[in-house]
């Protein structure tokens, strides 16, 4: 349809001609209500953003000297701060003659870390920058399961192993185990020769 003829059909219906694909030979139009749908198209990507989780970096700060029950406190934070999806930088702050003493930072460092356990996961080893001792903590993602194992080729699982002392029934699939021959051949003193098996003919 020519362009000027699409324009009076949307004239008379009283809605506009939008171009939504230019790059297209002939470019494809569309007789649409042009308000309705920018308003459409925003309440979808305020749909979509609200859906969206952003990661906060939150930062929890200790001094080598903080005490136990302020120690203990900071670490629930920093529970709580990465059960809720963020991540978390923990920072020592050395101040004057504590920087003569860094080792008792590393030390509280190290037993942040593994008070934390299995509810933080390090992204960022523990380093010194400057005055301040600071690492990374994030929260681990949830799963991480073992995989189950594969089945063989026909889709059946490996037969398990018979408890000692208990035989394991032929598998139907396989063919009867045949005994293997014994040779004839030269006796031991004193011994009497070992008997050979005799197959039947048919």
């Amino acid at each position: 349809m020519p362009p000027y003829e699409a324009l009076k059909v949307a004239r008379e219906r009283g809605l506009d001609l939008v171009e939504v694909s230019p790059t297209a030979n002939p470019p494809v139009c569309r007789v649409i209500n042009y308000g309705k749908y920018l308003y459409q198209l925003s309440k979808r990507q305020h749909e979509a953003r609200k859906h969206q989780r952003s990661i906060e970096m939150k930062e929890v700060k200790f001094r080598p000297r903080t005490s136990e029950h302020d120690f203990q406190t900071k670490r629930i934070h920093i529970v709580e701060f990465l059960q809720a999806g963020n991540k978390v930088k923990a920072t020592i702050m050395f101040r004057g003659r504590e920087m003569a003493h860094r080792n008792l930072g590393w030390e509280m460092m190290q037993r942040l870390i593994d008070e934390l356990g299995e509810a933080a996961l390090v992204e960022t080893r523990p380093k010194q920058e400057g005055p301040n001792l600071t690492a990374i903590l994030a929260p681990k993602k949830p799963g991480g399961g073992g995989k189950p194992p594969k089945p063989d080729a026909q889709g059946a699982k490996a037969p398990k192993a018979a408890p000692s002392g208990q035989p394991r029934a032929p598998s139907a699939a396989s063919p009867p185990s045949t005994p293997a021959p014994v040779k004839a051949g030269p006796a031991a003193s004193g011994s009497a020769p070992a008997p050979v098996p005799v197959t039947p003919k048919p």
